[in-house]
């Protein structure tokens, strides 16, 4: 086992040194003129499909390293298994940004993070139905809500001195610098020691907490507790099939510390609507007007439609589908954790956060992670660190899953209290 174990530490350096060099999101990012020229010619009324201009990139060497990594590293150990499926991500990727701007790009894409129309798990619910749901579910009772979307009054400059005093006294010893961009889609990106905000865009107060839980608190965090790992640093790469899951943790934690609203949401479901929308070739033009028709401003529409595109083709048919898993993640995430409570495994939660892994990989790299070959996390939100208060959460939240809501009614509680 010694000999396995030194053998695949090297195989995973290896990963680690060649997989780096792929990076999926920032080579998939619009510059921040592509809105202003967008949003001019909508307020013209005359509106023009963005034009990126795509830059060519070429991974051959790379590839065929990650191919050989992935062969020498096999399926048959745990080890090796979670390199080899890994360096097979990367592959994936590697192609899909050869293939920028292609149906290929699109292909890849999906095998990388699924496609909407497809089941959730062993389910027949399809992602963009759970998507419908929720967004019909927020309209039929937004009449009853006491405000609308919150003001957005926060600049990225405030937000940003915000997240920094926020992350300050948690990551002491790695601390995680806070960059303003311009040209970022998203709201927010992280790596191990950095949160990219996007520029020139302002933020509500809950966005605040929602995006130092989501970025930061997870996102940031599971990413330098990999890099941190004496053995096996692969755990601290931002690897392409750990995108579900980490998704899913960092969209369950808005929900236990109320950083997620219905707004929020929404939003999400919206993304997941309109990823469906362009892969049955809706373009550019028509994403932004269903977000506007959902009450989002013109700048946020352009914003929400170009995560979309991102890699795409503004005509439609071609569109990045990674906005497809957040639903899905939570689901996944809540139930794995419910079954650990369950099953009496409460350290499974916490070791989540030992590096970027998936869900089935915490099953199969167990004995590693007991033996201490794997190490436990530097660093944990405060959710995460009350494991007694989340194992009673989750515990309530099991048993009460067994009650079937299509057979109660609201007068059966009148009857209850005549008895």
């Amino acid at each position: 086992m010694e000999k396995d174990l030194t053998y695949f530490a090297q195989l995973d350096q290896q990963l680690v040194d060649c997989a780096k060099e792929i990076k999926v999101l920032s080579n998939l990012a619009w510059p921040e003129e592509l809105g202003h020229k967008f949003l001019a010619s909508w307020q013209s009324g005359k509106p023009e499909l963005p034009q990126p201009a795509y830059k060519k990139h070429a991974y051959p060497d790379h590839l065929k390293r990650l191919e050989g990594i992935m062969k020498a590293a096999g399926d048959e150990h745990p080890v090796g298994h979670y390199i080899s499926q890994t360096a097979l991500s990367y592959i994936r990727a590697g192609r899909m940004l050869e293939c920028i701007g292609q149906p290929e790009f699109t292909k890849l894409s999906i095998e990388l993070y699924g496609r909407p129309g497809e089941p959730i798990g062993r389910t027949e619910v399809t992602n963009v139905a759970a998507a419908e749901h929720f967004i019909k579910s927020i309209d039929d009772y937004s009449h009853i809500l006491k405000t609308p979307e919150p003001d957005a009054d926060i600049t990225s400059e405030q937000l940003a001195t915000a997240l920094k005093d926020r992350f300050g006294p948690v990551f002491k010893d790695h601390p995680v610098d806070i960059v303003i961009d311009p040209d970022l889609a998203s709201k927010a990106a992280a790596s191990a020691r950095r949160v990219r905000i996007r520029g020139n865009t302002k933020f509500t107060r809950l966005d605040v907490k929602q995006l130092a839980e989501h970025e930061g608190l997870v996102h940031a965090a599971t990413m330098l507790n990999g890099r941190e790992q004496p053995h096996f640093k692969s755990l601290g790469l931002g690897s392409p099939r750990t995108t579900l899951t980490q998704e899913g943790i960092a969209t369950f934690a808005e929900f236990i510390t109320d950083a997620m609203d219905v707004w929020r949401l929404k939003r999400i479901a919206l993304r997941i609507k309109a990823v469906d929308l362009a892969l049955n070739g809706a373009n550019f033009i028509d994403l932004f007007k269903f977000f506007l028709s959902e009450g989002q401003s013109e700048k946020e529409s352009f914003a929400s439609s170009a995560r979309v595109f991102r890699g795409g083709d503004p005509r439609g048919g071609v569109a990045f589908t990674k906005d497809g898993v957040y639903l899905e993640g939570l689901i996944f995430v809540h139930t794995f954790l419910r079954k650990a409570i369950q099953a009496n495994k409460v350290h499974y939660p916490t070791w989540m956060f030992v590096g970027r892994l998936t869900l089935g990989d915490i099953v199969n790299l167990e004995p590693f992670i007991e033996s201490g070959w794997i190490k436990g996390p530097l660093y944990m939100p405060e959710w995460l660190s009350n494991r007694e208060c989340l194992a009673a959460y989750l515990a309530y939240a099991s048993f009460a899953n067994r009650i079937n809501l299509s057979k109660v009614t609201l007068d059966d509680f009148g009857e209850l209290e005549r008895k």
